[in-house]
């Protein structure tokens, strides 16, 4: 594996700007370096993610090793002291948006792959450039996964290069109140759907979430708020809406989630309604995916094969994992959250890292992602499968 060449693929994809429904430049990018590197297969799905695969010298299992293309932008008003685009190395860092949040995983991927001894391996290796992750966790994963068919999954976000076997869940949970609209200088002629909305909240924010002993507690999050008419001219607002982010832990359903507010004692005279919010977003080819907000939580037991040969691969590879999980809410959600399919993630830097002002990525752990995903591989396809 070539160090040099790894760092400078991961420095064209972090100076390629590429947000959500944008990243047909890095794609393209990701396809060059595939072929350049002499992926058996290579193409451009419908959503515009990339894929490329590897074969074995034998048939046997699929891994697939999946990693975003799409980055969040840089926030308003935020105040960077390297280039947000720059892909500058300083003192073993490389800098910029995307360098942790996972330009560097993809990258690593690539070369992992790409650098496994194909005699030894029973199967095929297949690494996917996913788009569209940071607004619609596993929709163009899906995609691919309908193509490649795998029979285990890695996913590619930050976990400070230790095996991860679960992560919690997300919903985005809307909720509505609708009151009487009427002139401000009478508001007791209307109802101000704004007062209904704070019984509603003051409700929601006193609900008892669980715990689970991996992923942690769940979370119910206030994100936005917001009334209408909008502006609000001399008029009692007869809408009112709110948006929260549900962390979810495993075995939770979105019937679950929204009945434990629908049933809240507090509010059985307000009137309101709760639902999981639907997503529709548009990929840079022009397809459109959509979507229920509601993505589940995940776990696969530390005990499981795939876990316990991977846990080896990384250990041939001279690294010294932690079992742990994500926090967070990642493309998993549907590997392993709906599809069912034996999932892990591995993978450079820290959930801190991402979506920060000078986001970076050590050199050093960049390096030893890719042969720690190489040791994934040849452990999971080679003779060393712990079943």
């Amino acid at each position: 594996m070539n160090k040099q060449s790894l760092i400078e693929l991961t420095q064209r994809l972090v100076r390629q700007q590429s947000l959500s429904g944008e990243e047909g430049a890095v794609t393209q990018i990701v396809v060059e370096e595939m072929k350049s590197l002499g992926f058996d297969k290579v193409w451009v799905d419908e959503n515009g993610s990339a894929v490329g695969v590897i074969e074995g010298a034998k048939p046997g299992k699929t891994i697939l090793l999946d990693a975003h293309t799409d980055t969040v932008g840089i926030a308003p008003g935020s105040i960077w002291t390297r280039a947000p685009f720059g892909g500058e190395i300083i003192d073993g860092y490389l800098y910029g948006r995307g360098a942790a949040d996972m330009k560097g995983a993809l990258a690593a991927m690539i070369h992992a792959a790409a650098s496994v001894d194909r005699s030894r391996l029973a199967g095929r290796v297949a690494v996917s450039a996913s788009v569209l992750e940071e607004v619609y966790e596993g929709g163009a994963l899906k995609t691919v996964m309908d193509a490649v068919h795998p029979d285990f999954v890695v996913i590619g976000e930050a976990s400070n290069l230790n095996l991860v076997h679960g992560g919690r869940g997300r919903a985005e949970i809307h909720i509505e109140t609708i009151g009487k609209p009427s002139h401000s200088s009478s508001p007791h002629l209307g109802v101000n759907a704004v007062h209904l909305m704070m019984k509603v909240i003051e409700a929601v924010e006193k609900i008892q979430l669980g715990e689970h002993p991996l992923l942690g507690p769940a979370i119910l999050a206030l994100t936005d708020i917001i009334s209408e008419p909008y502006p609000g001219y001399s008029v009692i607002p007869s809408r009112c809406k709110v948006t929260y982010d549900r962390r979810l832990l495993p075995g939770e359903t979105a019937e679950e989630v929204l009945g434990v507010i629908q049933s809240l004692p507090a509010l059985k005279d307000v009137p309101f309604k709760v639902v999981i919010a639907q997503g529709e977003h548009r990929a840079y080819t022009g397809a459109t995916l959509t979507c229920s907000k509601f993505f589940p939580a995940w776990e696969l037991d530390a005990r499981h094969p795939f876990v316990q040969t991977a846990l080896k691969g990384l250990h041939n590879a001279g690294l010294s994992p932690q079992l742990s999980a994500y926090r967070f809410c990642t493309n998993a959600a549907y590997s392993m959250g709906q599809a069912g399919v034996p999932t892990i993630g591995f993978g450079p830097g820290t959930e801190a890292d991402a979506h920060v002002v000078d986001e970076r990525l050590s050199l050093e752990a960049l390096e030893r992602a890719a042969e720690g995903y190489r040791g994934i591989i040849q452990a999971v396809l080679g003779d060393e499968f712990l079943v």
